[in-house]
């Protein structure tokens, strides 16, 4: 089976918490399928400081015993933790319950039932799709996060969404020409790159808008929106057109920052953060 995809699209891989713990992996809406990253199963699993490496041996131990589970084994591209899209090994529910029986843990029952949530939550996800907008609260709330703010975010992945979907229509790759574009709407409207953004906030592998306040949220989601329909205007064509456009869409937003900076006598940009609030 070869399950390499160079580009997944979007909102087709997440993250997902298994107790607090997070598991990288994509939904297959042609297969109906979730697939797993290995690696991230195998650190909860066995709590290794080197989960590749015990990863590694495994797999060499079963294709010395000529198991066809090794040899089913696809891989996708995942984000890694420097932020890049890259090929990672993955395996289904089926061929993930039948990993588990080779890795003595403590944690395979509980992990067990997890898969089983997993699968039946997409399952109803699919028929009711407001369930995954309620279950995303679910989880803000629980972090701490106020009802106000979560509207805000999950309209900001809303919006998100829309923008991705025309970059995609224009042609772009998911990873590090999305991170680009990105980087040039942040630029234009924050006066700050995505990375010194983050260093504003005393973020490292945090995600960004999880860490930025409602109008902080409300400007980022008008640089991108922007960036969506100039983009529909114009069909921009390769990479440098593409990050023109970003850069006017961020300008709509760094007007309207700089004009509610002047009328408060405050910056738009804080220190502040999830990550300092809730600590």
């Amino acid at each position: 089976m070869n399950l390499t995809v160079k580009h997944l699209p979007p909102k087709a891989s997440k993250i997902q918490l298994f107790q607090e713990q997070k598991v990288r992996t994509h939904w297959d809406d042609d297969k109906a399928k979730w697939y797993f990253s290995i690696i991230d199963v195998v650190a909860i699993l066995t709590e290794s400081p080197r989960p590749r490496k015990y990863w590694n041996a495994l797999k060499t131990k079963l294709q010395e015993e000529g198991s066809e589970l090794s040899q089913n084994m696809g891989q996708l591209k995942m984000t890694a933790e420097d932020g890049k899209m890259r090929f990672t090994d993955v395996a289904d529910t089926e061929q993930l319950l039948r990993l588990i029986q080779s890795i003595p843990s403590p944690k395979a029952e509980p992990f067990k039932v997890w898969l089983a949530k997993v699968g039946y939550e997409r399952i109803e996800e699919t028929e009711d799709p407001e369930l995954a907008f309620e279950r995303a609260m679910a989880t803000y709330l629980k972090k701490g996060y106020s009802k106000e703010w979560i509207n805000q975010r999950l309209k900001s992945i809303e919006v998100r969404k829309e923008l991705t979907d025309e970059w995609q229509e224009r042609g772009m790759k998911e990873g590090l020409e999305y991170a680009i574009l990105t980087n040039e709407i942040t630029q234009a409207w924050s006066g700050k790159s995505v990375k010194e953004y983050k260093k504003l906030k005393g973020l490292k592998k945090e995600n960004l808008r999880d860490n930025m306040s409602n109008l902080e949220l409300v400007l980022n989601m008008l640089g991108e929106v922007s960036t969506t329909e100039i983009s529909k205007e114009n069909k921009p064509q390769g990479l440098d057109e593409n990050k023109t456009v970003a850069y006017k869409g961020g300008g709509v937003a760094k007007k309207a920052k700089q004009e509610i900076e002047k009328q408060t006598g405050k910056p738009v940009l804080t220190e502040k953060s999830a990550k300092k609030t809730f600590e």
